[in-house]
């Protein structure tokens, strides 16, 4: 993909091929591409994981990808490997959709980083 490519068409594509990889035909949605997230920067591989684990999945996730937006900061591995953020600056109050575009710039800019989107 080009760097001209529209949020919308990388959005898209990411989700197309999130879905073909961690689907079984239902199209993911923004929260299960975050959960995926979760899973990633924990890294721990594939496994069950308990329903507060699941939420604290969701957590991690949201902090890594407003990271770079200057809202969390890493602090630290627990004893489990599991990995914690400060708060740096308060979100702003933004309406529903605001919040919806702001995390899938932020999932966008994620995948970026890891050249998922070079091979288009």
């Amino acid at each position: 993909m080009t760097e001209k490519t529209s949020l919308k068409e990388k959005w898209d594509y990411l989700v197309k091929n999130l879905t073909t990889q961690f689907a079984d035909g239902d199209t993911l949605t923004i929260d299960a591409i975050i959960y995926l997230i979760g899973v990633q920067e924990l890294g721990q591989g594939k496994r069950n994981f308990k329903k507060d684990e699941k939420v604290n999945l969701i957590h991690i996730a949201i902090c890594r990808l407003l990271e770079p937006y200057g809202y969390y900061e890493f602090d630290f591995f627990d004893a489990d490997g599991w990995p914690h953020y400060k708060t740096k600056t308060q979100l702003p109050n933004l309406k529903p959709g605001e919040q919806t575009l702001l995390m899938k710039e932020a999932i966008i800019a994620y995948f970026d980083a890891l050249d998922f989107f070079k091979h288009s």
